[in-house]
């Protein structure tokens, strides 16, 4: 078994530095003052692609033999990863297959040709894609450069710690964001054998937490789903190298190389892309600014002060249109906004006499819609409240409303009231015959147009909100009439449609504003 200290040789002596530049370690001023720490962003965002992957893509293809060079090279990836070998193969003068899922956002299909890729587009999934890419390297000799599982790839991510190591001695914790796990372990295993005072802490995506599971369960275990808002982590199951590094121990005996993990919700992904923005002006990609999210957290959790921080900013590959979805879940990533429905008497001066209720506090957000078919029965609303002091606040509005005779619902976490509800209120439906669904479907041109077809006209359709998020996938809210007696056939349907659904007429939200 390779040990810390033959990674560390490895990582000293890879070659990335022909094509890598040594990136900045940026002061953060503003969330320093903010977090009472000295926090600092490893600023891999500014790669020639814009992502750490070329260290680990270079440092593997630079030694390959010269036979394996001429039968050329193949590797599957929806974003970084592919970028990172079509460079590498461009400057070494290699022919490349880039095998991308075919759900991939153009413009890093743009991106990976422009850097010298050969692009062959198959599949809906990164898994269809990495099966293809691994049977064309054995039927036509290709060598098959692996994302994260394989040492001359974590090696070559593992010169991010040779450089933090180089640039600030008195480093106390680093964040690391984790997808397949190549740069956390390559992370880890330099710092777990020579500063091993370092804590390194591993940092996911709620939807994508391969390696927390795996840590828990005690082997490599395959999420059933993953979600792809953060795409450069969307991974299934952790690598198998680097889950054997995740389980060695320090050389000082103290732990294990990686001390903890933590994991963050889109909304949390959301406010740290406006972190780094308002910090050096600068738009990462929402995996780009997961470690920073770790990092935020993990502070709070922890309530940590005067400590000396790293965030490894892991790329700045963001699609344009992502934008628009990550400035309206900010708010409520930083904390800055809570979402309540609450019901209020139907009649003139209700609404200013809620707002009197609040104290003072700015109102972000109101939706409401008259019930004519039943005029006396009490009004419910949908509003935003603007906060000053995050979760205590909510708790503290919470209480308000009840003491003054309010009933309400805080929404706040609520997927389904953030990304649906708010775009649909206006007036409930009274159909006592209405299911209502979540549908997920990969974004990309036709994939609606199938879900009809697909679904046919055997239910009607009462409900349909969808909104283009500029995201790998896409997400439809769906009301089908049908008797509870067919509710089996709907699912029936929906199954052989071969999209995720989800059942969510018992949602609250949809309860009180929809039905």
């Amino acid at each position: 078994m390779i040990t810390l200290s033959d990674y560390v040789r490895a990582i000293i002596t890879a070659t990335v530095y022909d094509v890598a530049i040594r990136t900045p370690l940026d002061k953060a001023d503003k969330l320093s003052a903010r977090f009472d720490n000295d926090i600092r962003l490893k600023r891999e965002d500014l790669q020639p692609v814009f992502s750490f992957k070329l260290r680990g893509a270079y440092n593997r293809i630079s030694q390959l033999s010269d036979e394996q060079k001429a039968k050329g090279i193949i590797c599957a990836s929806a974003g970084n990863h592919a970028q990172g070998v079509a460079y590498s193969a461009h400057r070494l003068g290699l022919n490349n297959l880039i095998v991308m899922p075919k759900t991939t956002p153009d413009i890093k299909v743009k991106a990976v040709k422009a850097f010298g890729g050969t692009v062959y587009l198959h599949g809906d999934s990164f898994d269809e894609a990495n099966r293809f890419a691994i049977q064309k390297a054995e039927q036509d000799g290709m060598t098959y450069i692996a994302p994260y599982d394989d040492t001359l790839v974590i090696a070559g991510q593992g010169t991010v710690a040779l450089e933090l190591s180089q640039d600030w001695r008195e480093l106390e914790y680093v964040f690391v964001p984790v997808g397949g796990g190549g740069l956390v372990a390559g992370v880890a295993a330099f710092l777990g054998e020579v500063a091993p005072h370092v804590k390194v802490i591993a940092v996911e995506s709620e939807g994508s937490a391969c390696l927390n599971v795996a840590l828990k369960d005690g082997k490599r275990t395959r999420l059933s789903q993953v979600s792809l808002f953060a795409d450069g982590v969307a991974v299934a199951q952790i690598g198998q190298l680097p889950f054997e590094i995740a389980n060695l121990n320090k050389s000082s005996g103290q732990g294990k190389v990686i001390d903890d993990v933590v994991t963050c919700s889109n909304d949390e992904i959301c406010a740290s892309v406006k972190d780094i923005f308002e910090e050096n002006r600068h738009i990462v990609e929402p995996s780009g600014a997961l470690a920073l999210a770790g990092l935020k957290k993990y502070v709070q959790m922890h309530n940590l002060h005067g400590k000396n921080m790293v965030a490894i900013i892991s790329g700045a590959n963001m699609n344009f249109d992502r934008l628009r979805y990550i400035a309206e879940r900010t708010e409520i990533g930083e904390q800055k906004e809570a979402i309540f429905a609450v019901q209020i008497p139907e009649k003139t001066g209700a609404f200013l006499e809620f707002c009197r209720t609040l104290q003072g506090r700015n109102i972000t957000e109101f939706n409401y819609r008259v019930n004519t078919q039943d005029p006396d029965s009490p009004a419910r609303i949908f509003v935003g409240v603007a906060l000053k002091e995050g979760q205590k606040e909510r708790q503290t509005i919470s209480s308000i409303l009840e003491q003054s005779g309010y009933q309400s619902v805080d929404l706040t976490d609520d997927e389904l009231a953030k990304t649906h509800i708010r775009y649909l209120i206006g007036g409930h439906t009274n159909l006592t015959d209405e299911q209502v669904f979540r549908v997920m479907f990969p974004e990309r041109p036709g994939a609606l147009l199938n879900f009809l077809e697909k679904l046919g006209q055997d239910f009607n359709i009462t409900l349909f909100h969808y909104r283009n998020h500029g995201a790998a996938e896409g997400r439809i809210l769906v009301g089908l009439q049908a008797s509870s007696g067919s509710g089996r056939q709907i699912m029936d349907a929906l199954g052989e449609i071969g999209y995720q659904c989800h059942a969510l007429t018992d949602n609250v939200g949809y309860q009180l504003f929809l039905k």
